[in-house]
């Protein structure tokens, strides 16, 4: 297994290795770090180099955004030869690094969770979203065992490549309302602190809204925390208050975008007018 993993890496010289790795630390970092890290995510090139040019020092792709405008709903249902194409022309377009949501790492076994990373390290992305929710099924979560076995595995391969990968693991026990509220608070930090001895870098909690909430996960998770910003989440600054380490906005940005597009193409259709595009459109090139 490890001589066909090592056939896989060396296809990159020393130089990108070197280059994609220094890009690895710089991520890592940037979640210990004195201010809180703010990650806005991109789905396509021209998204990614916006964020770029406002001064973010990474950014984040959405597995929901990049489905999107590829004509596939949310879910693993786009490919990850697919997504990961994407990711790629993302991650070559920008300077700064990029860090994939890559779903459930599209494995359900270990030789796909291998076959992911793998992947995932030839896009030149340095981090990845992985997360522990099922699609399908009457489970709606994978066992907390098999989702460590998925880090490991992601560890084992970023050690033979010597690129250490930034791990986001994502538990959506929140998100999927499971439990009541005494018991989802007990059971995000179990999985959490197991993630993170199982070699996770980063834990998403996403679908937690209210400041004691946050600041108490913060507080009995093991190392940095990151939750997802939407309608209701206390503000960057609050959220650096609470101790939480990183924020990041999903698929909200490209659907804030589609909202835009949407009025003009309204305004356009029933009146005639286009004001919607002329009021961020600063110059036009004929």
């Amino acid at each position: 297994m490890q001589a066909r993993q090592g056939a896989a890496i060396k296809q990159m010289s020393v130089t990108e290795t070197n280059a994609i790795q220094a890009k690895a630390q710089t991520l890592r970092s940037l979640h210990r770090g004195a201010g809180i890290l703010v990650l806005p995510n991109a789905w396509d090139v021209a998204s990614a180099k916006v964020f770029e040019a406002a001064g973010f020092p990474a950014i984040a792709t959405t597995s929901g955004g990049i489905a999107a405008t590829q004509g596939y709903p949310d879910g693993e249902r786009i490919s990850r030869r697919e997504m990961l194409d994407v990711v790629a022309r993302i991650a070559k377009s920008v300077s700064i690094p990029v860090t994939a949501d890559l779903e459930a790492g599209y494995a359900s076994t270990p030789e796909q969770m291998r076959e992911t990373t793998l992947a995932l390290l030839e896009t030149g992305a340095v981090g990845m979203n992985l997360e522990d929710g099922l699609r399908e099924g009457s489970m709606p979560l994978v066992q907390t065992s098999h989702h460590v076995e998925k880090i490991k595995i992601v560890r084992e391969v970023c050690r033979v490549a010597g690129v250490d990968l930034v791990i986001n693991a994502r538990t959506d026990i929140y998100l999927r309302c499971i439990g009541d509220t005494a018991n989802r608070f007990a059971h995000a930090i179990h999985r959490g602190n197991t993630y993170l001895q199982a070699g996770a870098d980063c834990v998403f909690v996403p679908g937690v809204h209210d400041e004691t909430t946050i600041s108490e996960l913060a507080r009995h998770i093991e190392g940095p925390v990151n939750v997802l910003a939407v309608p209701g989440t206390p503000s960057v600054a609050t959220l650096q208050q609470l101790g939480v380490a990183r924020v990041s906005f999903g698929s909200g940005p490209m659907r804030a975008t589609l909202k835009v597009l949407e009025q003009f193409a309204h305004e356009l259709k029933e009146h005639g007018t286009f004001e919607t595009m002329a009021a961020y459109v600063k110059s036009v090139r004929a």
